[in-house]
C-alpha cells in the first residue's frame, strides 16, 4: 500500500492512499492525483478539493470497496448525484443509478395522508380612491392549512414540483418548503375582491397556484381535486376504510395508498 495523503475536501479531512485515489485513472481524482490535473494545497499543506466534505465519505468507500454503501434513513440522493457527477467515477455513477431504481420500486407501496383546516379571517386595508383620497376597508377572508404526510418522498418531491405559492408577484415552488421528506404544511388564502395586490405583501399572505393549469386554489374542494389528480396519476386510490366518509366530504382528512 502506498504513502498515505490527507485531503481537505470542504473543510473535512480524510486521510488515504494514492493507490485508493487513483484506483480509477479515467476519473476526477484518478486525474488529479497522477499529475494530469494540477491539485490545490490548504495552508497546512493537505490537497484541497472544494466540494462538500460530508458527502466525499461515500466517495471514498467506493474507491476502497467498489460497493456503494448508504445508510437506510439516507436523504441527500440529490446532492450524492451532483457530487458523482463532479467525481466521474464511471463504476460509481452505474450503481448511483442502480440505487436510486432500488429505492423507486420501495416506494411502490406508499401512504398519503392530508389534514385540513380552514377558517376565516377579517382583513383591514387602505383603498386609494383618490390621489390623495384614502379609506379604510375591511374584509373576510378564508385562510387554509394542509398538513401532508407520506412515506414516499418523491410523491411529495412530485407535489411540490406542482404547487406555487404566489407572493410579492412571483411564483415559487413549495419544494423548497420540503425541510422534512416526509411532511410538508401548507399555509394560504383565498382571493378577496377589491384587496390591492401590494396588501397581500403587506400583510405576508400567499395565496396558492397549481401548474401548468395556472390555476388558483381559492377553496379546500379545488386543492382535494387537484391533490386527487396528481396523487392517482402517480398510482395512489382512495383509502375506503379511512378516513371515515363525513371527514372526507367535508375535506377534513384525505387519505390515500399506493400498492405494487
Amino acid at each position: 500500500m502506498s504513502e498515505p495523503i490527507t485531503l481537505n475536501v470542504g473543510g473535512k479531512l480524510y486521510t488515504t492512499s494514492l493507490s485508493t485515489l487513483t484506483s480509477f485513472p479515467d476519473s476526477m481524482l484518478g486525474a488529479m492525483f497522477s499529475g494530469k490535473i494540477p491539485t490545490k494545497k490548504d495552508s497546512q499543506g493537505n490537497c484541497f478539493i472544494d466540494r462538500d466534505g460530508k458527502i466525499f465519505r461515500y466517495i471514498l468507500n467506493f474507491l476502497r470497496t467498489s460497493h456503494l454503501d448508504l445508510p437506510e434513513d439516507f436523504q441527500e440522493m440529490g446532492l450524492l448525484r451532483r457530487e458523482v457527477d463532479f467525481y466521474q467515477i464511471q463504476p460509481l455513477i452505474e450503481a448511483l443509478q442502480e440505487k436510486e431504481v432500488e429505492l423507486s420500486k420501495a416506494e411502490k407501496n406508499a401512504m398519503l395522508n392530508i389534514s385540513l383546516d380552514q377558517k376565516t379571517q377579517t382583513v383591514h386595508f387602505t383603498v386609494r380612491e383618490a390621489p390623495q383620497i384614502y379609506s379604510l376597508s375591511s374584509s373576510n377572508m378564508e385562510v387554509f392549512s394542509a398538513h401532508i404526510f407520506s412515506t414516499s418522498c418523491l410523491f411529495l418531491k412530485l407535489l411540490g414540483s406542482k404547487l406555487y405559492y404566489c407572493f410579492n408577484g412571483n411564483l415559487s415552488s413549495i419544494s423548497s418548503c420540503l425541510q422534512d421528506p416526509n411532511h410538508l404544511t401548507l399555509d394560504w388564502v383565498a382571493s378577496v375582491e377589491g384587496l390591492p395586490e401590494e396588501e397581500y405583501t403587506r400583510q405576508n399572505l400567499k395565496r396558492l397556484w397549481v401548474v401548468p393549469d395556472n390555476k388558483q386554489i381559492n377553496s379546500f374542494q379545488v386543492f382535494v381535486e387537484e391533490v386527487l389528480k396528481i396523487a392517482m396519476s402517480d398510482g395512489f386510490c382512495i383509502d375506503s376504510s379511512h378516513p371515515h366518509t363525513s371527514d372526507f366530504m367535508n375535506n377534513k382528512i384525505i387519505r390515500l395508498i399506493r400498492y405494487k
